[in-house]
């Protein structure tokens, strides 16, 4: 099981891997949801650790219908990551009736053709997740896989949702399902029995107090590790 953690700089990052997260998400601004990182901390995470680092794309947290001046901006900041030498980045962005905007993850991945990109829980806006899922697979092999909820609050809440959508990843042999949300130690293993997936995404409860203000707790990291028999 690969155990994705939410890191916001170097030092983090540097636990996060010592602690034995397979796979990072950096971000800032985590309070308004984890906005696009500054140039220099980018810097920064990728050359402290060797685990692949996937890169929020956020240039606001008002909604995921971007207008031409933020495009601007997200795709300035995409040639930024793949200069520092990452390929790794978070994304997603929609239609004002909530549908994925192809037109978008195409002009993203004609910047560069080895994006490795996460779509975000912008999937968990969208009308119809099974259609959502249909679209997103029209661009394998660079969207690897969705970050969502199963379209609910929290994964426990989405739990059945999130299985039928890995059942449809497995049939396709598509963008994996990484779900994530409300996850920690006391629920992951009872979640997972009934999601199946191969990765899960955790923020907070990775933490100390529950705080992305607090730094990592070492026995949350090893509860969530042995129930993914790392």
């Amino acid at each position: 099981m690969i155990i994705e953690v939410i890191v916001q700089n170097k030092e983090e990052a540097i636990e996060a891997q010592r602690l034995g997260a397979d796979r990072l998400e950096l971000v800032s601004a985590i309070a308004e949801g984890g906005l696009t990182p500054s140039y220099g901390t980018i810097k920064q995470v990728l050359g402290s650790v060797s685990i692949p680092v996937q890169i929020m794309i956020r240039p606001h947290s008002y909604h995921f219908e971007y207008t031409r001046s933020d495009l601007d901006t997200i795709y300035e900041d995409i040639k930024n990551v793949i200069e520092l030498g990452g390929s790794g980045i978070v994304f997603g962005a929609l239609h004002k009736d909530k549908t994925i905007n192809k037109e978008v993850l195409r002009d993203i991945i004609s910047i560069s053709s080895t994006l490795d990109i996460t779509f975000h829980r912008a999937f968990d806006e969208v009308p119809s997740q099974e259609e959502a899922y249909h679209t997103l697979l029209e661009f394998k092999p660079n969207v690897r896989r969705i970050l969502t909820s199963g379209g609910e609050e929290n994964c426990e809440f989405g739990k059945h949702n999130l299985n039928q959508l890995v059942k449809l990843s497995k049939k396709y042999n598509g963008p994996k399902i990484l779900p994530g949300a409300g996850l920690n130690g006391d629920n992951i293993k009872t979640i997972h029995q009934t999601v199946g997936a191969d990765q899960y995404h955790f923020g907070k409860a990775l933490r100390k107090g529950y705080s992305f203000a607090n730094g990592f707790d070492e026995q949350s990291f090893n509860m969530v590790k042995k129930i993914g028999g790392s």
